[in-house]
């Protein structure tokens, strides 16, 4: 046998994926990368260890069992990397963040600079709907949490890390001839909505409310990407958050209808329980965020902050 660490990991992400396209995604690696370590792990064994049925990819029992082994070797390494840094005086640990869907497009570059300055921080973060990401803060199983909008029966603390600026968007292959001041005029389009449950849904009703806006034609999806893409598909228009459209307004793909009382602004807070005792990686994750914030919004955001 002389399989790598590098084979487990793959074979071992594969097992979890359920699919060589997702592992490679996941992993950050080509496709034909990931087939060509998968061959030749299996090829170190006379015992098939996954069959093809259609375009799908199955563990066989021997492949479970050897993807079982596979993750404790892995988490032995680990362990392994953690006592080496710790004997070197490094910090070493876990770090929990719950962040809503749309926070991917701002957390990763608050984050980065403190994962790559920690070989010993081990990152785990989770990208759900602001409900759940709210019930995994009260339920003490995260450290931080990204909201855009503060939670109402939680006591927490929070840092402020960005603006939140949401706009009316629609598709630019059909502009909307509309007054600005025309509020009315937005309850007769096709609009689109998040899922209940989400910040921006919240919102984006609120707006409605405030304005007296009837809504006639409504559609629900459950993610800020999904909205995106039915507004690239000329579906219909929907009040969004400006960070996760930028690539679709600098191609004119997505165009922002100016209207009276937008944008909305809130801003991205990273949160926590109140009287919360920090790790010693979480203690040092936030004098990150305080030392560096300025420096990674001019850096990251600059566009955003001018727009």
């Amino acid at each position: 046998m002389n399989y790598t660490l590098h084979q487990l990991q793959i074979f071992r992400k594969i097992a979890e994926t359920k699919s060589v396209t997702k592992a490679a995604e996941e992993l950050h690696l080509t496709q034909p990368a990931v087939s060509i370590q998968l061959k030749n792990f299996q090829a170190q064994f006379d015992i098939p260890l996954t069959e093809i049925i259609g375009r799908n990819i199955y563990m066989t029992d021997f492949g479970k069992e050897i993807a079982v082994a596979a993750e404790k070797i892995l988490e032995q390494v680990h362990n392994i990397n953690y006592k080496r840094l710790a004997y070197q005086g490094a910090l070493i640990g876990k770090l929990k963040i719950s962040i809503v869907s749309t926070g991917k497009y701002v957390m990763p570059y608050f984050i980065s600079g403190f994962i790559n300055d920690n070989a010993g921080v081990e990152l785990k973060m989770d990208v759900t709907n602001k409900s759940k990401v709210i019930e995994s803060l009260a339920n003490n199983e995260v450290d931080f949490a990204l909201v855009s909008i503060l939670p109402e029966k939680l006591n927490v603390e929070q840092v402020s890390l960005l603006k939140n600026k949401l706009y009316l968007v629609g598709n630019s292959t059909t502009p909307l001839k509309m007054k600005k001041s025309d509020l009315k005029a937005i309850g007769k389009l096709p609009l689109i909505f998040r899922e209940e449950g989400s910040g921006t849904r919240q919102v984006m009703e609120k707006f409605f409310r405030d304005n007296d806006i009837p809504v006639l034609k409504r559609m629900e999806l459950t993610s800020n990407e999904a909205v995106k893409q039915a507004l690239l598909a000329n579906l219909g228009y929907s009040i969004m958050p400006l960070i996760g459209i930028r690539n679709e307004i600098q191609n004119k793909e997505l165009s922002i209808i100016p209207i009276k009382g937008l944008p909305i602004q809130t801003a991205w807070q990273l949160i926590w329980l109140k009287g919360k005792q920090h790790s010693p990686v979480a203690s040092a994750f936030l004098k990150y965020i305080s030392d560096n914030k300025q420096d990674i919004l001019h850096d990251k955001f600059k566009w955003y902050e001018e727009y």
